[in-house]
This record gives structure tokens, C-alpha cells and sequence, in this order.
């Protein structure tokens, strides 16, 4: 595969920076990493970007993450390695990245949850991390970007 582009982010680099400010922005004091990093992997997996799954899925298993929790993201909702607050944000995050798939597009139920496990500092940095993932994938995907060569 090869890309249709150079990376818009290395045409623009002040683009660059700001996605990167974004993505740093997103990081809480009490939001774990691991639990921005399990969202870029699901949310990269919901909109088909294999630069991101791929980068995102090695990330988390270089700060130790267990295979089983990698490979069940994609099928958080059925497996017993997430707790209710990973969960929550889980399901957040796929709300968030598929806005235009229902009517009410975060429902108070998934709102009320996240809500539940973590407080209004931390809800903004899981937003602001699920919109910054969603940035890079649009990027990635509109480019085909293949996987070892994006930013």
C-alpha cells in the first residue's frame, strides 16, 4: 500500500504541533495513560485506521499490557478484562467517534455512566483524547497512510 500523499501534518507542521499540543493536553493526572491508550485503539479500530491500531496496539503492550486486554478492545463489552471505569470510557468513546450513527448521539445513559467514574477534569481529557485520535484517523485513513510510515 502506499500512501495517496505526503502526511498533512508534514505539508503543515504548524498542524503538527497542534495535534501534538492537543494529544498532551489530553493527559490528566489521573486519567492513566493505558486508559487513553485503550481508547485510541478502540476508536482507531472503529474507523479502520491500521496506522493507528497497529501503533497503538504496540504502545500499550511496551508499557505492559496483557495480550488478552489488546485483543479483547475490540470486544470490550463481552470480555472480563475491563472494569466499569474502562467501560465507561469505553463507551464513550465509540458514542463520541460514531456521532452521526442515532438520533441522540451520546445518550444520558453513557454520559451518566462516564460521569459515575470520572469527574469533569477527567471527562475533558477523555474527550479531548477521543477527539484527538479521531483527528489522526481521518488524517491517516483520507491519505491510506500504511502502517510505519505516519506520524
Amino acid at each position: 500500500m502506499e500512501a495517496r500523499m505526503t502526511h498533512p501534518v508534514v505539508v503543515l507542521p504548524d498542524a503538527m504541533k497542534a495535534l501534538l499540543a492537543l494529544s498532551q493536553a489530553a493527559q490528566s493526572d489521573t486519567v492513566p495513560p493505558t486508559m487513553h491508550q485503550l481508547i485510541q485503539l478502540r476508536v482507531s479500530q472503529i474507523n479502520g485506521c491500521s496506522v493507528c491500531v497497529d501503533m497503538h496496539a504496540r504502545e500499550l503492550k511496551n508499557v505492559g499490557e496483557t495480550d488478552e486486554r489488546i485483543w479483547g478492545i475490540g470486544a470490550w463489552r463481552e470480555s472480563p478484562f475491563f472494569s466499569d471505569a474502562e467501560r465507561a470510557a469505553l463507551d464513550l468513546a465509540e458514542h463520541v467517534t460514531r456521532l452521526a450513527d442515532q438520533f441522540d448521539a451520546v445518550p444520558d445513559n453513557v454520559w451518566d455512566n462516564a460521569a459515575d467514574h470520572y469527574d469533569e477534569k477527567e471527562l475533558s481529557a477523555l474527550l479531548v483524547s477521543i477527539a484527538a485520535i479521531n483527528v489522526w484517523n481521518r488524517l491517516n485513513a483520507a491519505t491510506r497512510q500504511p502502517v510505519g510510515t505516519a506520524s
